[in-house]
């Protein structure tokens, strides 16, 4: 196995899903005090969140709040209710040319602009024979971490 050309930073995010924002509203927003920062729709990913956060600057981690827009339909974000995990990558072309040649399984769409406005992918959370590395059951969305966020873990390494 050729050396890793990427560093996984932190945790970005963390998305739960259910079959009304509401009900996570009150325990992410009402009991826990987290802001709502900004909300998100896509018919094509079927969902409707509300992108919420708990800490600040380059640590800041969203919690997104997802309810599908139309139950019937796939994705189903709310069948699985730990939806998928995020986590900053410092280089994410470079994790993703040498994560898919060493048999990682991602899931279709590429490398594309998230809710947030930074790139992400994500990784299948299933194998196939073709590519038998995946999440073992879990969504990752791989992140590209800003400028900030790189500096601020690099003094944490240093």
């Amino acid at each position: 196995m050729s050396q890793r050309p990427f560093k996984v930073l932190g945790v970005q995010q963390i998305a739960i899903g259910g079959p009304s924002k509401d009900r996570l509203r009150t325990l992410w927003v009402d009991m826990f005090g987290l802001d709502i920062t900004g909300n998100f729709q896509s018919e094509r990913e079927n969902v409707d969140e509300d992108i919420c956060a708990m800490g600040k600057g380059p640590f800041k981690v969203e919690v997104d709040l997802m309810q599908p827009m139309d139950p019937e339909k796939k994705p189903a974000v709310h069948t699985t209710p730990l939806n998928h995990v995020g986590l900053w990558i410092d280089d994410l072309p470079k994790a993703v040319e040498w994560l898919t040649a060493q048999g990682v399984r991602f899931a279709p769409g590429g490398i594309r602009k998230g809710a947030a406005g930074f790139d992400i992918c994500f990784l299948h959370p299933k194998a196939n024979d073709q590519f038998p590395i995946a999440g073992e059951g879990v969504l990752i969305e791989m992140v590209q971490a800003p400028q900030e966020v790189i500096d601020a873990f690099a003094k944490l390494a240093a």
